[in-house]
């Protein structure tokens, strides 16, 4: 009993959550109370639960190449019509009965010995495919024949269409391929009881050494002397090599042990696997952690330029603003935050993701005035440090003829101010009518005793030769 306690605790069973089945129904939304349609495949699951709860309108479930040892809580999807549990460690058939529905059973390669538990399938009244290729059952003797009489509504077994003249003699052999079925049955589970011990003990085994072999390597990681500790430092490479060469021999000898295939060695298999994985994901995280020591400052104080992430840059002297640039060619699509800038008066340092750019200065700089910003078409960063000494530059000289001719325009600008300047307007395009020739002048007729005005003189022009007064006419004006 303490043995299978052991079992459970080193292989904690993965199941099925409610955030794994929301992502892989991202075809209905995330919605899983509607859900009609889900593949499960290859998410390392140990135990089937919760889709009977979740998601009572599926009709299609794939399970293929997991880790479930046994058909559960799928009674209550009545609607379901093709289940697919194949490349699994189910070892009967069980827990079906509920799934009125059920059309299609696909167990290919898992580890169905008792194939007595088919029976559960009678209920099934609509199941017309059924595979069981790979499983031990396919071995025993008389096993399409026992499969096709017990299941009459049978239409497909393993692919192969069932012929009627086949079913017809199975039925007549059925007591006898019964009994024989039985017998090889007994045989098998006995094999699959001493299997089962024999993972357990061998896997108490191998807790037992490992164990071992932690307890003496912290026995023999834990110095007490100082000279200990110093050696022990000096040697840390050589004991990476030794972890390196250790494990490839433990791998070694894991894959070249001959094991039988239970579904114990396969699940073990998947753990070490795993294991191996973790291990490598954790002295990547250890080795991210870890910052290196790289020499930015002497001892002496000294100040050291160093270019680990090994990026192009420009230093420019601005002495028209006064101050120092640099243009440091970071990676276009770097995120900012990995960025860390540091202004000294000597001297700036840049971490790149950890990794430093220092530059010593050519003057001393005011770090409380620089500025850092990023090229958004280079990405490149640029950080402007004005200089701790200020320069005061003379004015330019100005030539005194150009100083005349300011002041004679000046001049001029200020006489335009004073007077009022006057439109000239073009008399031979402007008219304007004469008032006093609007009333045409009568010839004075009377005479008096006083000539108020001159007589007109009128001229008598010449007609021509050719003219002819015609009174019809109208006057040309």
């Amino acid at each position: 009993m303490e043995d299978s306690a052991v079992f459970i605790w080193i292989f904690p069973n993965v199941t099925v959550t409610e955030e794994l089945v929301r992502r892989r129904a991202e075809h209905n939304n995330c919605e899983i109370f509607s859900l009609e349609e889900i593949s499960l495949h290859q998410q390392e699951i140990e135990k089937l639960e919760h889709l009977d709860k979740w998601c009572r309108d599926l009709k299609i479930l794939y399970l293929q190449n997991n880790l479930i040892p046994k058909i559960e809580n799928v009674g209550k999807l009545k609607k379901l019509e093709y289940l697919n549990v194949a490349l699994n460690n189910i070892e009967r058939i069980e827990n079906l009965e509920g799934c009125e529905e059920l059309k299609k059973l696909d167990l290919t390669a898992n580890f169905v010995g008792e194939l007595s538990s088919i029976e559960s399938l009678k209920c099934n009244i609509h199941l017309n495919e059924l595979f069981l290729v790979g499983n031990p059952c396919t071995e025993f003797e008389g096993y399409r024949q026992f499969v096709v009489a017990t299941l009459h509504q049978l239409k497909y077994l393993d692919s192969k269409e069932i012929e009627r003249s086949e079913r017809i003699k199975a039925l007549q052999n059925y007591p006898e391929v019964k009994w024989k079925i039985r017998e090889q049955e007994r045989a098998y589970l006995l094999k699959r009881a001493r299997e089962k011990e024999e993972a357990l003990r061998s896997m108490q085994e191998k807790k037992d050494e490992k164990q071992k072999q932690m307890g003496s390597k912290l026995g023999f990681d834990s110095p007490d002397s100082p000279q200990e500790k110093s050696n022990q430092v000096e040697g840390d490479g050589e004991q990476e090599r030794c972890r390196t060469v250790d494990s490839d021999d433990e791998d070694r000898k894991f894959w070249e042990e001959p094991t039988p295939y239970t579904p114990e060695s396969r699940l073990e298999t998947h753990r070490y696997i795993e294991e191996k994985r973790k291990a490598k994901e954790n002295i990547r995280e250890s080795k991210k952690r870890e910052k290196t020591a790289w020499t930015l400052v002497t001892a002496e104080g000294k100040v050291l330029n160093v270019n680990v992430p090994k990026l192009h840059f420009s230093l420019k002297d601005d002495e028209e603003n006064n101050q120092i640039i640099l243009d440091l060619a970071v990676y276009r699509h770097l995120d900012t935050s990995l960025l860390d800038v540091d202004v000294q008066p000597t001297y700036i340092r840049v971490l790149v993701k950890g990794k430093p750019f220092q530059l010593v200065l050519p003057e001393e700089v005011k770090p409380d005035s620089s500025s850092a910003k990023r090229s958004q078409t280079t990405g490149h960063l640029v950080v402007t440090m004005p200089k701790a000494k200020e320069i005061i530059l003379a004015k330019q000289k100005v030539s005194a003829s150009i100083k005349h001719s300011d002041c004679n325009t000046q001049q001029k600008n200020t006489r335009r101010s004073g007077q009022v300047e006057k439109l000239e307007v073009d008399p031979s395009k402007y008219s304007f009518p004469d008032v006093t020739k609007i009333i045409q002048e009568k010839e004075r007729t009377g005479r008096g005793p006083i000539e108020l005005q001159p007589q007109k003189v009128t001229e008598v022009k010449k007609s021509c030769v050719d003219f002819e007064n015609n009174e019809d006419v109208p006057p040309l004006i």
